[in-house]
């Protein structure tokens, strides 16, 4: 039955879900005032693929592992977002913290991820050569 999932990646997967201070950051740091809801923000959000964790082992904990990945790299997401919606620095919310990023995030994860389309995964590499293991620009996965 080729409809069914066939092909898991290694991989969990998280996504942060804007919180009202976020949203309220948007409206207010826009030139031109404009209605915008949660729901709204949140409807197409960007999916990070994250290590996996064994879920077998501990099935409440890999969300919390997931979670302690995230909140690790809280810095580097938590500009991602914000460049997101404007690429201007100097508009972005100054002394970012952790504690911030809680406030502002939801962190959802999923431990299984399933590939469900036919041609090889692809990857677009948008670093700066920070991450030396990561394939070239345009290369195929199989």
């Amino acid at each position: 039955m080729a409809a069914y999932p066939r092909l898991q990646l290694n991989r969990g997967m998280v996504m942060l879900r804007y919180k009202q201070p976020f949203l309220d950051w948007i409206k207010a740091s826009s030139p031109e005032p404009f209605e915008l809801t949660l729901e709204e923000a949140n409807d197409d959000g960007e999916v990070f693929l994250v290590p996996e964790y064994d879920s077998e082992k501990n099935p409440v904990g890999c969300t919390e592992d997931a979670v302690k990945w995230v909140e690790k790299r809280w810095r580097m997401l938590f500009e991602h977002a914000l460049n997101g919606w404007v690429q201007d620095e100097t508009l972005w919310p100054r002394n970012l913290t952790l504690k911030m990023f809680r406030e502002w995030f939801e962190v959802e994860y999923r431990s299984m991820v399933w590939d469900m389309g036919h041609e090889p995964l692809m990857v677009e590499d948008f670093d700066d050569g920070m991450d030396d293991e990561m394939p070239d620009a345009g290369d195929v996965l199989h």
